[in-house]
């Protein structure tokens, strides 16, 4: 083999062997379900209200829990801002028996989140997961300025 060569042989080694390598995966984690962590009153009841504007399927019940700028940003669906497009985003959806769960939360003066699974019915597993971004006048409640959430399952093929 000339010294030329070479150096393409090695090449076109590592392009033929770099996609075999890549595909060494290792098994998704065992699912830990993990604790859930009590909430102040003012935030519980941002879940709480949630929750039962859902299983009405109240769509200004639940805009009503949200900023006058805020966003619903659910899975496999874009955007949407402002409590009028939040209301007709979600008309139709809800009726079913939401449960909301808190993992984790902040707050600092008239800002915070809550990070939470959800699941519907008594089922012990989560059917998905949230992260609600929360905002409010100084003494006034707590309002949503996001709802982002996704389903734990991937994504049913079309």
């Amino acid at each position: 083999m000339s010294r030329y060569s070479r150096p393409f042989v090695i090449l076109g080694s590592l392009l033929l062997t770099a996609p075999l390598l890549a595909q060494t995966t290792s098994a998704p984690a065992a699912s830990v379900r993990l604790p859930d962590v009590s909430l102040p009153p003012a935030l519980d009841r941002v879940l709480r209200d949630y929750e039962r504007a859902w299983r009405a399927g109240d769509a200004a019940a639940l805009a009503s829990l949200f900023a006058e700028d805020g966003f619903v940003l659910q899975s496999n669906r874009p955007p949407v801002r402002g409590r009028a497009a939040i209301r007709a985003a979600y008309e139709g959806q809800g009726g079913g028996p939401l449960q909301l769960r808190a993992l984790a939360f902040a707050t600092e003066d008239t800002s915070g989140y809550i990070i939470g699974a959800y699941g519907y019915g008594n089922r012990a597993d989560d059917t998905g997961k949230f992260t609600l971004t929360l905002r409010r006048a100084p003494g006034g409640p707590w309002l949503i300025v996001s709802d982002m959430d996704n389903a734990n399952a991937p994504p049913r093929q079309r």
